[in-house]
């Protein structure tokens, strides 16, 4: 499923709550800090969801950039954030937060992909459950 692009070290898990502004941040700097982007497609990812809330329901938010920001993309990559007390995200809860940068049209598999695994908020419930990033890779990553 999400095994090409998702590695252990991008997975944080037991995020205490915060803004939803911070959650963009947090998961747009892993994004920086495993290669996949530069720093300016963090501010993409905020000004995307300022336009238009990348909170999806079922507990879920998946920050990413604008068509715009894709030169500033160098790989296609994954994060994961859980906040086990979730975080209001403009009014919805959201415990699950996946960043997403994406070359071409890959993201669009990886929201399909996101959107099967947890289209019931009690599997969102059971990945924010997972005790460590190993645990939740697993999850994500059956086939591995």
């Amino acid at each position: 499923m999400l095994l090409p692009v998702l590695d252990r070290a991008n997975i944080v898990t037991g995020l205490p709550s915060e803004p939803h502004e911070a959650a963009i941040r947090r998961a747009g700097q892993l994004l920086v800090d495993g290669g996949y982007v530069q720093p300016s497609y963090v501010e993409g990812m905020v000004r995307r969801d300022a336009g238009f809330s990348v909170a999806i329901g079922n507990a879920i938010a998946i920050p990413h950039g604008q068509e715009a920001d894709k030169q500033a993309i160098e790989q296609t990559g994954l994060v994961v954030l859980t906040y086990p007390d979730g975080l209001d995200w403009n009014g919805e809860r959201v415990k699950l937060v996946v960043g997403i940068a994406a070359k071409g049209d890959e993201h669009v598999e990886f929201l399909a992909q996101i959107c099967e695994a947890f289209d019931e908020e009690s599997k969102v419930d059971a990945a924010v459950a997972a005790g460590d990033a190993d645990e939740l890779l697993h999850l994500l990553t059956p086939e591995a």
